[in-house]
């Protein structure tokens, strides 16, 4: 087993925890502590780094980069859903269930997305309450009005 590399970065809502191997990305979580930043990440996370600084410049809309998160089976299978949402959208937790095949887990899928490990990556920011609220987010819900409203794409520009 590859042993895990971390790296700690600065990103527009906090400090970011970046860990992984050569088998992907494992995990990608915001800290509400402020934490030295890493000065010379590993190679094995750079790919990693770099396209999340796109992101939060707004270069970049679609991450390429492995993933690796630990998780049960269905946990996986929700957090693979997470990420057919595109840039931009918003999507339910019905929709999400009905996706995955069963109207009744809605309460397990929402609890998959709560266990999401890696942030912003895996897009559980872009799943809202049916009549589209912003519900529940591990980040805090403040990080996740701001992960949509830099993903709009009719975003407002101050006029002064």
């Amino acid at each position: 087993m590859n042993s895990y590399e971390t790296a700690y970065i600065k990103t527009p809502l906090g400090i970011a925890r970046i860990v992984g191997n050569q088998e992907g990305i494992s995990e990608v979580s915001v800290l509400e502590e402020k934490l030295p930043v890493t000065e010379n990440p590993s190679q094995v996370l750079m790919e990693c780094i770099q396209q999340l600084n796109e992101y939060f410049s707004g270069e970049r809309k679609r991450f390429t980069i492995r993933l690796n998160p630990a998780g049960t089976a269905f946990q996986k299978k929700v957090w693979e859903e997470l990420l057919t949402i595109p840039y931009g959208k918003t999507s339910t937790y019905m929709k999400q269930t009905m996706k995955l095949g069963d109207k009744k887990a809605i309460r397990a899928v929402a609890s998959a997305n709560g266990k999401n490990p890696i942030w912003v990556i895996v897009p559980c920011h872009r799943v809202v309450g049916k009549d589209g609220a912003l519900t529940g987010y591990a980040g805090g819900l403040w990080r996740k009005k701001w992960l949509l409203e830099h993903e709009s794409p009719s975003r407002q520009t101050s006029l002064f």
